[in-house]
Order: C-alpha cells, then structure tokens, then sequence
C-alpha cells in the first residue's frame, strides 16, 4: 500500500507560557498542504521476521533509524500485528522546516498499519498513540485544518477555509532546532487572540497575525526574512514563517497573481513548493 504523508502550516502561532513540565503552551492554526513524502507499507512474508524492514530514499535523513517515527509508530502497534512489515519512505519534505513531515510520517504509518493489518483502530485510539510520537503527530490522522492549544497536541475544529487560494513555501535548508528556537522565546499571551484574529480579512493578518519565534529567528537568520519580504514583494497577501521554522509560506489571492519566476530566479538553491490549497 502507497500513500502519501503531507506537511503542515502553522497560520499564527502564539507561545503563551511555560508549563511546569518544562514544555511550553501555545496556539496556532494548523493547516494542511499537499508537499509530500511517499510511504510504502508492505506485509512481510517472511514469517519468522522479528525486525521491520526499513529503507528510505530521496533526502537523507538524519540521526539514527531507530529514532524515525515510521518505526516508531510500528513499534507501538506491533503487538497487535505479529509479523513486521516492510516499509520504505522517499523522503521529500525538507527536515528541520516546521512542517510537519516527520511527524506526518509516524502518524501516516500508524493509519496504513491499521488499515493494512485492518486492526479497526478508531481516529481517537490513533490520535492516542499518535500522541506518543510527538506533539504535532496527532493532527495528521484526520489532517484536516483544527485550532491546537496546550502543547500543540489538543485540537479543535476551526472553521478557516483557504480553498482555491495559492500557497508558495520556501525553505532556505537551515535547519533550527526547537531547543534553539525555544532559547530565544519570553512567552506573553497575544495582544489580539488568534481566533479574533483569524476572523478578520486576510488583506489585515499582516499586522495582527504573528508567529513568535519570528522575533529572534529573522534577526539571527536574515535570509530567512528575505525570503518573507521576497514573497510580498511577489504578491503574497499573508507571508509567515511555519512552526520553528525555517519555511516561509506566502498566500496568494490566485495563481496568477503571483510572480514565481521572480523567486526561483532569486532563490535558485532554496526548496520550493507551490499549489492550491485543496480544503
């Protein structure tokens, strides 16, 4: 079985205050785009196997395997299956980027594993053991655009609809750490609350919607910043940086109101993705 994990926005993200368990509470927008990785899940048939099978392709991937969430996500079913399958991922989204696709990875297995050994797992008993991937992990079972609260691992649907509108992701390839991000971060609750926020125009988000790691990541990385000012300067109506970064996205009103040879032109090493928002 094929299938393909995406990656995420995050639309506002406000870092409200430090939690006693040393994580932070914080509020976005998490919304779906279609850059994608391919993920392959074959049952094994070799029945005495006791390990998984992993392989990857496409962009190397970092730390060692047995930290990667794909494996992971079957060590945390494998009771429940027996034999180990075989997995492969062709590794597209850029790592380090604040869009989810690692994340997208682990919770992607979790649902193909449960579809594929038809262990009728429900949503919610996904998101469970989603959780114990990672914060964002959760989000990707349903995948679809929810307002996240406390460490970024509680939802609830939100009713933002950016259907039809084009989206432009860049990512510069620095990679930045969430301790390094975190490290340049005062919490505060937001001056405008993003809900509030979110339910203006998006001709106003410029100046009421942020991102706080911006503050000190654009000081300390200013072609990150010139990314975001070249996507306004290309027609973007809302431009942001995504997550911990190091991706800027910009939003457009429609395709054609968007000048992208201007930036493969400017940033002719950086990863680009562009396409319709689909939901």
């Amino acid at each position: 079985m094929l299938t393909f994990p995406n990656a995420k926005i995050n639309i506002g993200l406000n870092i409200t205050e430090k939690r006693s368990d040393g994580f932070h509470n914080i509020e976005s927008v998490f919304y779906p785009v279609d850059w994608c990785d391919a993920l392959e899940i074959i049952p094994n048939q070799e029945t005495d196997a006791t390990n998984a099978i992993f392989q990857s392709s496409g962009l190397a991937i970092p730390g060692n395997e047995s930290s990667n969430l794909c494996l992971k996500a079957w060590n945390l079913l494998q009771d429940r299956i027996g034999v180990p399958p075989m997995i492969h991922l062709h590794k597209v989204i850029p790592m380090g980027a604040g869009l989810g696709g690692g994340s997208a990875d682990g919770a992607f297995t979790l649902k193909m594993l449960n579809e594929v050994y038809e262990l009728k797992l429900s949503n919610d008993e996904l998101k469970d053991f989603a959780r114990k991937l990672g914060s964002d992990c959760a989000f990707f079972i349903e995948n679809r655009p929810v307002f996240c609260f406390n460490k970024g691992d509680e939802f609830e649907d939100f009713p933002l609809n950016l259907k039809g509108k084009y989206v432009i992701l860049v990512n510069p390839d620095i990679h930045i750490s969430t301790a390094e991000a975190y490290a340049g971060v005062s919490p505060k609750k937001a001056v405008i609350a993003l809900k509030t926020a979110l339910s203006q125009p998006i001709s106003t988000w410029k100046e009421i919607i942020k991102n706080d790691f911006e503050e000190k990541l654009l000081l300390k990385y200013p072609t990150i910043a010139e990314v975001k000012e070249s996507l306004y300067q290309a027609g973007a109506i809302y431009a942001s940086m995504t997550g911990s970064g190091s991706t800027i996205y910009g939003i457009f009103e429609q395709e054609s109101e968007c000048r992208t040879i201007d930036l493969k032109s400017k940033f002719p090493n950086f990863a680009m993705w562009q396409g319709f928002f689909k939901i």
